[in-house]
């Protein structure tokens, strides 16, 4: 008997594990938040928007039946993985993380590493320097706090309202992005520092290896500790522990 799952995604994870999923006995269904405006096509069927907090998720994985939420979203998302666990416990439906591995420094890398992007602002100092932005639009504002820097904003979907700098430009673009492509992009905007978040991962790792073959200091912004929920690294230890969870006589919701 396949399960009901639900997938809380957004990331190149949760698309892969979906993939992984799609055509199997297991009912599946993605969520995404909506914050991207043209989100990639996904292998699974979609939902899109909140679910108004840790009660709403855990209102929908019982009146639609769900029998194992996923929570595979950004390592940053740290609210909606603070109400997926918060749901688990609520109503006693399995649940597990999918996480990328964080980035770990290398010889050669210049990191400062920092808690949260306001401290990114600080970490930058008083003198003018030339930034790569790479945080995402959402908390690119912060940065408005120091105006004497030079900024190039690289997201997804533009920041809106644009940034009030006296120095700033925009790249819209999607991952992935390869090392070589890194490299002439911060060679051809005089890139002196970049600012951030170590989301771990392939996809977005070429600015590291670029900066680090550049001898360009990165102010990374860590991760904060996890929600709780037991986490895997690999579409294959998902699929192991969602065989668990599917094994016969196990009893639902334990």
């Amino acid at each position: 008997m396949g399960l009901h799952i639900l997938i809380l995604g957004g990331t190149t994870e949760a698309r892969a594990l979906a993939g992984a999923l799609a055509g199997t006995r297991h009912d599946v269904v993605l969520s995404l938040a909506g914050r991207t405006r043209a989100p990639m096509a996904q292998p699974v069927p979609t939902r899109i928007g909140g679910f108004g907090g840790a009660d709403g998720l855990a209102r929908t994985l019982r009146t639609e039946g769900f029998d194992l939420l996923i929570d595979a979203t950004h390592p940053f998302a740290t609210r909606i993985s603070d109400n997926a666990a918060k749901a688990s416990l609520e109503t006693g439906i399995p649940a597990f993380a999918f996480r990328r591995p964080s980035w770990q420094r290398q010889p050669g890398d210049l990191w400062t590493c920092i808690d949260h992007v306001h401290a990114a602002v600080a970490a930058l100092g008083a003198s003018p320097r030339r930034v790569l932005l790479a945080i995402g639009r959402q908390e690119a504002a912060v940065f408005e706090a120091a105006p004497q820097h030079a900024y190039l904003v690289r997201s997804v979907d533009p920041v809106e309202p644009p940034l009030a700098l006296p120095d700033v430009g925009y790249i819209l673009a999607t991952g992935p992005f390869d090392a070589a492509e890194e490299h002439a992009l911060l060679v051809e905007h005089r890139i002196d520092c970049i600012v951030a978040k170590n989301s771990g991962g392939s996809a977005t790792y070429g600015k590291i290896a670029a900066a680090r073959a550049l001898q360009i200091p990165v102010i990374l912004i860590e991760r904060a500790a996890e929600a709780g929920l037991p986490t895997v690294t690999t579409v294959e230890e998902a699929l192991v522990r969602i065989d668990h969870v599917a094994a016969p006589g196990r009893k639902r919701g334990v």
